[in-house]
Protein backbone atom coordinates (compact mmCIF):
# COMPACT_ATOMS: atom_id res chain seq x y z
CA UNK A 1 0.00 0.00 0.00
CA UNK A 2 1.38 3.40 -0.97
CA UNK A 3 1.23 6.29 1.46
CA UNK A 4 1.08 10.01 0.75
CA UNK A 5 4.87 10.02 1.20
CA UNK A 6 5.40 7.18 -1.28
CA UNK A 7 6.06 7.50 -5.03
CA UNK A 8 2.38 7.67 -5.96
CA UNK A 9 1.66 10.21 -3.26
CA UNK A 10 4.58 12.41 -4.30
CA UNK A 11 3.60 12.24 -7.99
CA UNK A 12 0.03 13.16 -7.14
CA UNK A 13 1.20 16.09 -5.01
CA UNK A 14 3.55 17.23 -7.76
CA UNK A 15 0.76 17.08 -10.35
CA UNK A 16 -1.58 19.06 -8.12
CA UNK A 17 1.08 21.69 -7.46
CA UNK A 18 1.80 22.11 -11.18
CA UNK A 19 -1.91 22.38 -11.91
CA UNK A 20 -2.31 24.98 -9.18
CA UNK A 21 0.62 27.02 -10.48
CA UNK A 22 -0.87 26.94 -13.97
CA UNK A 23 -4.19 28.08 -12.56
CA UNK A 24 -2.51 31.02 -10.84
CA UNK A 25 -0.54 32.02 -13.95
CA UNK A 26 -3.69 31.92 -16.08
CA UNK A 27 -5.58 33.99 -13.51
CA UNK A 28 -2.72 36.49 -13.35
CA UNK A 29 -2.75 36.82 -17.13
CA UNK A 30 -6.49 37.46 -17.18
CA UNK A 31 -6.24 39.94 -14.30
CA UNK A 32 -3.51 42.04 -15.90
CA UNK A 33 -5.35 42.01 -19.23
CA UNK A 34 -8.55 43.17 -17.54
CA UNK A 35 -7.35 45.63 -14.90
CA UNK A 36 -3.87 46.58 -16.07
CA UNK A 37 -0.50 46.01 -14.42
CA UNK A 38 -0.81 48.88 -11.93
CA UNK A 39 -4.15 47.63 -10.60
CA UNK A 40 -3.19 43.98 -10.42
CA UNK A 41 -2.62 42.60 -6.94
CA UNK A 42 -2.29 39.13 -5.47
CA UNK A 43 -5.71 39.61 -3.91
CA UNK A 44 -7.27 40.32 -7.30
CA UNK A 45 -5.48 37.39 -8.88
CA UNK A 46 -6.72 35.13 -6.08
CA UNK A 47 -10.26 36.37 -6.64
CA UNK A 48 -9.96 35.68 -10.37
CA UNK A 49 -8.67 32.16 -9.67
CA UNK A 50 -11.25 31.47 -6.97
CA UNK A 51 -8.60 30.67 -4.38
CA UNK A 52 -7.16 32.32 -1.30
CA UNK A 53 -4.24 34.73 -1.46
CA UNK A 54 -2.23 32.38 0.76
CA UNK A 55 -2.36 29.72 -1.96
CA UNK A 56 -0.60 32.10 -4.35
CA UNK A 57 1.97 32.98 -1.70
CA UNK A 58 2.67 29.28 -1.24
CA UNK A 59 3.60 28.83 -4.90
CA UNK A 60 5.13 32.23 -5.72
CA UNK A 61 7.31 34.69 -3.83
CA UNK A 62 5.13 37.62 -4.83
CA UNK A 63 3.71 39.72 -7.62
CA UNK A 64 7.12 40.40 -9.18
CA UNK A 65 7.91 36.73 -9.78
CA UNK A 66 4.42 36.08 -11.11
CA UNK A 67 4.42 39.03 -13.51
CA UNK A 68 7.77 38.08 -15.00
CA UNK A 69 6.59 34.49 -15.45
CA UNK A 70 3.39 35.58 -17.21
CA UNK A 71 5.33 37.71 -19.69
CA UNK A 72 8.12 35.18 -20.24
CA UNK A 73 5.74 32.33 -20.94
CA UNK A 74 3.86 34.32 -23.55
CA UNK A 75 7.09 35.46 -25.18
CA UNK A 76 8.40 31.88 -25.28
CA UNK A 77 5.20 30.56 -26.88
CA UNK A 78 5.12 33.39 -29.43
CA UNK A 79 8.80 32.85 -30.23
CA UNK A 80 8.20 29.14 -30.82
CA UNK A 81 5.44 29.96 -33.31
CA UNK A 82 7.59 32.62 -34.99
CA UNK A 83 10.61 30.32 -35.24
CA UNK A 84 8.52 27.65 -36.94
CA UNK A 85 7.13 30.14 -39.44
CA UNK A 86 10.48 31.70 -40.27
CA UNK A 87 12.21 28.32 -40.44
CA UNK A 88 9.80 27.14 -43.11
CA UNK A 89 11.05 29.84 -45.50
CA UNK A 90 14.27 29.65 -47.52
CA UNK A 91 14.67 33.24 -48.73
CA UNK A 92 15.38 36.28 -46.60
CA UNK A 93 12.32 38.00 -48.05
CA UNK A 94 10.14 35.04 -47.17
CA UNK A 95 11.57 34.96 -43.65
CA UNK A 96 10.86 38.65 -43.06
CA UNK A 97 7.27 38.20 -44.23
CA UNK A 98 6.88 35.06 -42.11
CA UNK A 99 8.28 36.89 -39.09
CA UNK A 100 5.68 39.65 -39.36
CA UNK A 101 2.78 37.33 -40.22
CA UNK A 102 3.58 34.77 -37.51
CA UNK A 103 3.85 37.43 -34.85
CA UNK A 104 0.65 39.24 -35.79
CA UNK A 105 -1.34 36.03 -36.19
CA UNK A 106 -0.16 34.61 -32.86
CA UNK A 107 -0.85 37.81 -30.96
CA UNK A 108 -4.28 38.12 -32.56
CA UNK A 109 -5.15 34.54 -31.60
CA UNK A 110 -4.04 35.12 -27.99
CA UNK A 111 -5.37 38.59 -27.26
CA UNK A 112 -5.55 38.22 -23.47
CA UNK A 113 -1.99 36.98 -23.25
CA UNK A 114 -0.75 39.76 -25.50
CA UNK A 115 -2.51 42.43 -23.43
CA UNK A 116 -0.95 41.10 -20.24
CA UNK A 117 2.51 40.61 -21.72
CA UNK A 118 2.71 44.06 -23.31
CA UNK A 119 1.49 45.82 -20.15
CA UNK A 120 3.99 43.95 -17.99
CA UNK A 121 6.90 44.66 -20.33
CA UNK A 122 6.16 48.38 -20.35
CA UNK A 123 5.58 48.77 -16.61
CA UNK A 124 7.47 46.10 -14.69
CA UNK A 125 10.85 46.97 -13.22
CA UNK A 126 13.42 45.07 -11.19
CA UNK A 127 14.41 46.43 -7.76
CA UNK A 128 17.30 48.34 -9.37
CA UNK A 129 14.91 50.07 -11.77
CA UNK A 130 15.92 48.15 -14.89
CA UNK A 131 13.63 46.13 -17.12
CA UNK A 132 14.18 42.35 -17.05
CA UNK A 133 12.93 42.23 -20.63
CA UNK A 134 15.41 44.58 -22.29
CA UNK A 135 17.74 41.70 -23.18
CA UNK A 136 15.17 39.60 -25.07
CA UNK A 137 13.89 42.66 -26.91
CA UNK A 138 17.41 43.52 -28.06
CA UNK A 139 17.93 39.93 -29.17
CA UNK A 140 14.75 40.11 -31.24
CA UNK A 141 16.00 43.20 -33.07
CA UNK A 142 19.39 41.62 -33.72
CA UNK A 143 17.92 38.36 -35.01
CA UNK A 144 15.70 40.16 -37.52
CA UNK A 145 18.63 42.39 -38.48
CA UNK A 146 20.61 39.23 -39.23
CA UNK A 147 17.98 38.15 -41.74
CA UNK A 148 18.07 41.59 -43.34
CA UNK A 149 21.87 41.46 -43.61
CA UNK A 150 21.67 38.09 -45.34
CA UNK A 151 19.12 39.49 -47.76
CA UNK A 152 21.49 42.33 -48.58
CA UNK A 153 24.42 39.96 -49.13
CA UNK A 154 22.35 37.79 -51.44
CA UNK A 155 20.99 40.73 -53.42
CA UNK A 156 17.37 40.46 -52.27
CA UNK A 157 17.41 43.75 -50.39
CA UNK A 158 18.77 47.19 -51.14
CA UNK A 159 21.29 48.97 -48.91
CA UNK A 160 20.02 50.28 -45.56
CA UNK A 161 20.92 50.08 -41.88
CA UNK A 162 19.77 46.54 -40.96
CA UNK A 163 19.48 47.15 -37.24
CA UNK A 164 17.49 50.38 -37.52
CA UNK A 165 15.26 48.83 -40.16
CA UNK A 166 14.67 45.74 -38.02
CA UNK A 167 13.62 47.94 -35.12
CA UNK A 168 11.25 49.92 -37.34
CA UNK A 169 9.66 46.73 -38.70
CA UNK A 170 9.15 45.34 -35.20
CA UNK A 171 7.71 48.57 -33.84
CA UNK A 172 5.39 48.83 -36.86
CA UNK A 173 4.16 45.32 -36.13
CA UNK A 174 3.60 46.26 -32.49
CA UNK A 175 1.70 49.34 -33.60
CA UNK A 176 -0.57 47.32 -35.86
CA UNK A 177 -1.46 44.94 -33.03
CA UNK A 178 -1.90 47.82 -30.58
CA UNK A 179 -4.37 49.56 -32.88
CA UNK A 180 -6.37 46.33 -33.09
CA UNK A 181 -6.28 45.92 -29.31
CA UNK A 182 -7.66 49.43 -28.86
CA UNK A 183 -10.32 48.91 -31.53
CA UNK A 184 -11.47 45.38 -32.37
CA UNK A 185 -13.21 46.86 -35.40
CA UNK A 186 -9.82 47.22 -37.07
CA UNK A 187 -9.53 44.83 -40.02
CA UNK A 188 -6.35 43.12 -38.92
CA UNK A 189 -6.16 40.85 -41.96
CA UNK A 190 -6.20 43.67 -44.53
CA UNK A 191 -3.84 45.80 -42.46
CA UNK A 192 -1.40 42.91 -42.20
CA UNK A 193 -1.41 42.63 -46.00
CA UNK A 194 -0.76 46.37 -46.23
CA UNK A 195 2.10 46.17 -43.72
CA UNK A 196 3.73 43.29 -45.59
CA UNK A 197 3.47 45.21 -48.86
CA UNK A 198 4.90 48.33 -47.23
CA UNK A 199 7.87 46.46 -45.77
CA UNK A 200 8.54 44.66 -49.04
CA UNK A 201 8.73 47.92 -50.98
CA UNK A 202 10.86 49.53 -48.26
CA UNK A 203 13.57 46.86 -48.28
CA UNK A 204 13.34 45.21 -51.71
CA UNK A 205 16.28 45.42 -54.05
CA UNK A 206 14.10 45.45 -57.17
CA UNK A 207 12.01 48.24 -58.68
CA UNK A 208 8.63 46.58 -58.25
Amino acid sequence: MQTENGPVGRKRASFIERARREQVVEAATETVARFGYAHTSLARIAEQAGISKSVISYHFEGKDELMVLVAERFIEAATERLTAGVGAQTTASGQVSAWISSQVEYYAAHRTGFLAMSDIIVNHRSPDGTSPFSGPLEEEVEELAGILRRGQREGEFREFDPRSTANIILRSTDGLISSWVMDEGVDLTSQLVTLLDFVHHAISGDDR
